[in-house]
C-alpha cells in the first residue's frame, strides 16, 4: 500500500477524540456543586445568601461579619446509573484500489457491546472550609474544594470504544477569602481560586481491517492554574439576597501522548510524546441566592446560576500538535428553590428541588460520559448536638433525560486512511442518588 500517516497528525487525531469533558454530574456537565451536606438537603438553593464557613464556595462575604472563628467539613458519595446504547454506529474503514491506493471508506456496524450499563464510576467528593474573624467586621478563611471531577469506564469491547474508554478527572480548588461587613446590612468578600487539575483520558483506535485488534491512545496531564471569585450580600431581619461570581479559570496541562497497538501500514505512527500540552476553559458562573424568613421557623431559599459554559468552545493543543479542537458548548443555567425548617431548637429538616439545562448540543455530544438536562430532588436535615457543633445529612436523586449521543468523530483524519465513525447513540434510564454527611463547628 503505496500511503504513509503521520506520527504528528495522527496525534492530533487522537487528541481530538480523547478529549472531551462531557459528564452526568450533579450540577451542569462537569461541574460538581456537592460542596457542602447542608447545601445538598436543600437542592443547593440559597447557598450563596447563607453565612458562615459551609457558605464560602459559593460567596466568600458569607463569612463578612462573623463573631467567631467557623469550620465546615462534608463528603458526598455520588452513585449513577444509567446505559449508554448504541443505535447503528457504523465505522467507514478504507478501501483501496488494486494498486494499493486508498478509494473510499466502507461503512459497517461498529460491532463490540452495543449496551454499557453504569460507565460513570460512583465517587467521593470531599469538602472542608474554615473561617477566622480578624476583627468584628472583616474575616479570613479558605474553602478547599473538588468543583470538576469525574471518573468513567467502558469495556473493552464497548461500541463506543473509538471515541471513550477511561476518563479521569480531578480538581482541587483552594479558595482563600477575605470578606468584610462594610455597613450593618452589606457584607463584601473576595477571594483567589488557585486549581490543581488532573486528568487521564483514553481510548481505542481502529485499525485498517476489522480483523486486526484495536489500537490505543492515551494522555495524560496535570497543571496549576489561577482565578477569581467576588461577592456581596445585603440583608436585613426578614431576608437576605447573595450575588457572587466566580471566574473562568484557563486550564493549561502539561503531560504525554502515547499511540499503541497500531499493526500493518499504521504501525509507525505509533508515538510518544512528552510535554505535550492543552489548554480549555471552564466556565464562569454568576450566583443570585435569596434567603427569606417565612415564620420564625421557617426560612425559604431560591438561587439561580448563569454558567458561561460557551467559553468552554475549543480546547487548544500546543506545540508539537498546534491545533484546536472544537467543542461548542453553549451557556445554561439552574434554578433552585428550597426551604428550612427548625422543628425544635436543635432540629432542622430541609428539602429542595433545582432545574438544570445542559450546555452540550444536540450533534455534539459524545459518549465520553454524556449530560443531559436533569432534575435533582433533595431533602435532608441538621442536628445541633452541642451549642458549638452541628451535624449536616442531605440526599439528592437526581433525574437525566433520556437523549442522543451523536457526534461524529474520524480517526486518522485529514490522512488517506480517514476512518469516520458515524455515531448514533442514546443515553437512557440516567439517574444519580447522592449522599452528603457533613459537620460544622464554631470556637
Amino acid at each position: 500500500m503505496s500511503f504513509r500517516t503521520k506520527a504528528p497528525l495522527l496525534a492530533v487525531t487522537a487528541l481530538v477524540s480523547a478529549f472531551g469533558f462531557e459528564s452526568a454530574a450533579s450540577a451542569n456537565a462537569f461541574y460538581l456543586q456537592s460542596q457542602s451536606a447542608r447545601g445538598t438537603g436543600r437542592a443547593f438553593s440559597g447557598e450563596a445568601a447563607d453565612t458562615g464557613a459551609a457558605s464560602l464556595w459559593w460567596n466568600p462575604a458569607a463569612i463578612a461579619g462573623i463573631r467567631d472563628g467557623s469550620a465546615a467539613i462534608a463528603a458526598t458519595v455520588i452513585r449513577p446509573k444509567g446505559d449508554v446504547v448504541d443505535n447503528g454506529t457504523v465505522i467507514g474503514r478504507p478501501t483501496f484500489s488494486a494498486t494499493g491506493q486508498p478509494n473510499g471508506n466502507s461503512y459497517a456496524p461498529i460491532g463490540g457491546n452495543r449496551v454499557s450499563s453504569d460507565p460513570i464510576n460512583n465517587g467521593v467528593v470531599p469538602s472542608g472550609s474554615i473561617a477566622y474573624p480578624l476583627t468584628d467586621r472583616i474575616a479570613i478563611g479558605v474553602a478547599v474544594t473538588s468543583p470538576f471531577s469525574f471518573t468513567t469506564n467502558y469495556e473493552a469491547n464497548s461500541w463506543a470504544r473509538y471515541t471513550a474508554d477511561k476518563t479521569r478527572l480531578r480538581t482541587i480548588d483552594i479558595q482563600p477569602s477575605i470578606g468584610i461587613a462594610v455597613t450593618d446590612w452589606l457584607r463584601v468578600g473576595g477571594a483567589l481560586n488557585i486549581e490543581y487539575t488532573d486528568a487521564i483520558l483514553n481510548n481505542a483506535l481502529p485499525n485498517l481491517s476489522a480483523a486486526q485488534p484495536d489500537g490505543f491512545q492515551e494522555l495524560k496531564g496535570d497543571g496549576w492554574d489561577l482565578g477569581w471569585t467576588a461577592g456581596v450580600q445585603l440583608h436585613n431581619d426578614f431576608a437576605t439576597v447573595g450575588v457572587s461570581y466566580k471566574s473562568s479559570i484557563r486550564h493549561k496541562l502539561k503531560g504525554s501522548l502515547n499511540i499503541t497497538g497500531l499493526v500493518g501500514p499504521l504501525a509507525s505512527s505509533n508515538v510518544s510524546i512528552d510535554g505535550a500540552t492543552a489548554s480549555f476553559n471552564t466556565p464562569g458562573q454568576v450566583i443570585v441566592a435569596g434567603r427569606f424568613r417565612g415564620t420564625d421557623k421557617l426560612t425559604l431559599n431560591a438561587q439561580v446560576v448563569a454558567y458561561n459554559w460557551s467559553k468552554f468552545d475549543t480546547i487548544d493543543l500546543g506545540a508539537p500538535l498546534n491545533t484546536a479542537i472544537p467543542e461548542s458548548y453553549r451557556d445554561s443555567w439552574s434554578l433552585a428553590g428550597g426551604f428550612d425548617y427548625d422543628v425544635t431548637p436543635k432540629a432542622t429538616l430541609r428539602a429542595g428541588i433545582q432545574r438544570a439545562k445542559t450546555p452540550t448540543q444536540n450533534g455534539l455530544r459524545d459518549a465520553r460520559v454524556p449530560d443531559a438536562n436533569r432534575w435533582t430532588y433533595a431533602a435532608g436535615g441538621s442536628y445541633q448536638l452541642t451549642p458549638r457543633m452541628a451535624f449536616d445529612l442531605g440526599a439528592n436523586y437526581i433525574d437525566f433525560s433520556d437523549t442522543t449521543i451523536d457526534r461524529v468523530t474520524a480517526a486518522y483524519a485529514g490522512t488517506a486512511v480517514q476512518t469516520p465513525i458515524l455515531t448514533r447513540g442514546l443515553l437512557q434510564n440516567a439517574h444519580a442518588i447522592e449522599v452528603s454527611l457533613g459537620g460544622r463547628l464554631t470556637f
